[in-house]
């Protein structure tokens, strides 16, 4: 069986492309395309063909990537694969455009509806220099919505990171899809019972992460908070902060490993589609206190591995926080179940289970397999 994987772009290390880079590294033998490609600022692939398209060959694209908007579903129609049995795509927005062979498959791992299509306010929220320019954007963006919903159709079978995520692909593209949460490296976290006495806030410092929140509910608890990444918004947040509140910036990922295992719980105030943060803290042996919506809810067990705030005010995380001191938390059972949950193994137990009943010979069943995955 000849495969194909292919991703949206490979120009920058997010959460999209290190799940691509788990992929690559578990179908060595299969080839890799993409629309744009720069090994210096994603994932490893190695001494991997990159397989690009046309845009590679533009002056500045793999830096200003996002202005190419337009051009990526023309491109993506491009590629030929018409000799792959197998297509896995790894989209939050255009690699699901690829053509197939009538008899061959496709498996797109949707990690979110077109964002910038379907939730441009939140979009431009995040990427507020393009403001300016939305009367024209919205005009590009009406257009390419009907693309996006056309494309959408083309993959057989829609993998999603999380149920918020499968309702969006269900809701705007009308297709169904399999909820498999995503794994993280749970090799890379040092477990630890013994907390330190200050509290882990890890997240870019922008708009929607609502670090804000987070900083007021520990201004007025007076505890320690410690915070790793930088951002936009962090001399804003400075300014907001009091003394028991430690900036950190970027840290390497070995320090990181080391807050997230001493600290009291890891703090997630903002509204995630899925979010590796929250698994990653558990990894760790640690608790999480988070707004209760999005991805948390498939990943956290209330009482026994975090707790859940129900509104986005320093109030109701103050209130978390001391509900959650109360706890005696079992920090080798929030351990076992990142492990037994998240684990590169256990994810790729439930794909591979998926992927067993794709028979290539026939016409498969989507709607049933979808039933009893």
């Amino acid at each position: 069986m000849k495969i194909a994987l292919v991703h949206d772009y490979l120009t920058q290390p997010g959460g999209a492309e290190r799940v691509f880079e788990l992929l690559c590294k578990r179908l060595p033998e299969a080839d890799i395309y993409t629309s744009l490609y720069d090994p210096k600022r994603t994932i490893d692939l190695g001494d991997r063909v990159v397989r690009t398209s046309a845009l590679q060959h533009l002056p500045g694209a793999t830096k200003y990537f996002r202005v190419l908007a337009p051009f990526y579903y023309p491109v993506f129609r491009t590629l030929d694969l018409q000799a792959y049995d197998l297509v896995i795509s790894s989209s939050t927005s255009f690699a699901k455009a690829v053509r197939k062979r009538p008899d061959a498959k496709h498996i797109c791992f949707c990690h979110n509806v077109t964002r910038f299509l379907w939730d441009t306010q939140s979009y431009l929220r995040e990427y507020s220099h393009y403001r300016r320019f939305y009367p024209l954007l919205e005009k590009v963006f009406k257009v390419m919505r009907q693309y996006d919903l056309k494309y959408a159709q083309e993959p057989d079978l829609y993998i999603a990171n999380s149920s918020i995520v499968a309702k969006r692909i269900r809701q705007i593209y009308g297709k169904h899809a399999v909820v498999i949460n995503y794994p993280i490296d749970v090799n890379r976290f040092t477990f630890s019972d013994r907390k330190s006495d200050f509290f882990l806030a890890s997240a870019r410092m922008i708009s929607y992460k609502r670090l804000d929140i987070i900083i007021e509910a520990f201004n007025w608890l007076g505890w320690k908070l410690r915070i790793t990444g930088d951002g936009p918004e962090r001399e804003r947040l400075q300014a907001q902060a009091m003394e028991n509140v430690e900036f950190l910036g970027h840290v390497t990922d070995t320090k990181r490993a080391q807050l997230m295992a001493e600290a009291q719980a890891v703090v997630v105030a903002a509204l995630e589609d899925y979010g590796l943060v929250p698994i990653e803290a558990n990894a760790s042996g640690t608790p999480v206190i988070a707004y209760g919506a999005g991805g948390v809810l498939d990943t956290q067990i209330p009482g026994k591995t975090g707790l859940f705030f129900n509104r986005q005010t320093p109030e109701a995380i103050q209130s978390t926080l001391l509900t959650a001191a109360t706890i005696s938390w079992d920090y080798h059972a929030i351990r076992q179940h990142a492990v037994s949950q998240f684990s590169e193994a256990a994810f790729f137990s439930k794909v591979e289970q998926l992927l067993a009943q794709v028979d290539l010979s026939q016409s498969v069943q989507i709607q049933e397999l979808q039933t009893t995955a």
